[in-house]
């Protein structure tokens, strides 16, 4: 009966870390969303890596999950390695992705002259990763090259204003110099659309809208 109590006790505490974790989680995209110079200034280095590496993660099993719930909404055939893909090195990806955009924003906050802390950059920039789930449903959803060009700008375009947001004032990059890099971003990407490297662009993002734009 003893260590039945003890475990009973020990599932209620694991349920009230998930809930105070969750709970936390939802108020930091509420701020980003709302108020993101405040949410991102307060953003400090306290060694817990492995938070932001778990945001990272979570996310982008989230994305997956829901890719293949519209699939299988659609009428898709939902084969085992497209589950092993969405499931698996979807959230992996996600992961890896982070760092790839840590040493990005690296280089950034290097060149503005901010904040040259890892921890730091992994961490704002995991706190926006929300965002990764979204855009691969908005990106699945677009059925056509119009829709895919529109919620590619859309997507893009938010993404730079999360840069500018984290490079200022989480990075506490200049912001003169901060506004000169993003816009060469913008301005790279804009190359990218005039381009017919967009086909590369679209392809990554969904092949079979992708391929509309060829027709």
């Amino acid at each position: 009966m003893v260590s039945v109590a003890v475990t009973n006790n020990h599932c209620k505490e694991q349920i009230m870390k998930l809930k105070e974790t969750l709970s936390k989680w939802f108020k930091h995209i509420a701020l980003v969303l709302t108020d993101p110079k405040r949410f991102f200034s307060r953003i400090v280095a306290d060694g817990n890596l492995e938070e932001s590496m778990l945001k990272a993660f979570l996310y982008g099993f989230l994305g997956g999950a829901l890719v293949l719930v519209l699939r299988l909404v659609g009428g898709a055939t939902v084969t085992f390695t497209s589950v092993f893909s969405e499931l698996v090195i979807v959230p992996v990806l996600a992961v890896a992705i982070l760092f790839v955009l840590g040493g990005l924003l690296m280089l950034v906050s290097e060149i503005t002259g901010g904040e040259r802390d890892w921890e730091i950059a992994i961490k704002g920039l995991a706190s926006v990763f929300f965002i990764y789930p979204i855009i691969l449903v908005l990106n699945s959803l677009a059925f056509n090259c119009t829709s895919l060009w529109i919620i590619s700008i859309i997507v893009d375009a938010y993404v730079m204003f999360l840069l500018y947001n984290i490079a200022v004032y989480c990075m506490k990059g200049k912001r003169t110099s901060v506004l000169i890099v993003v816009s060469a971003f913008i301005l790279f990407l804009g190359t990218v659309y005039a381009t017919d490297y967009r086909m590369g662009w679209f392809m990554l993002k969904n092949t079979g809208a992708a391929l509309a734009c060829l027709m």
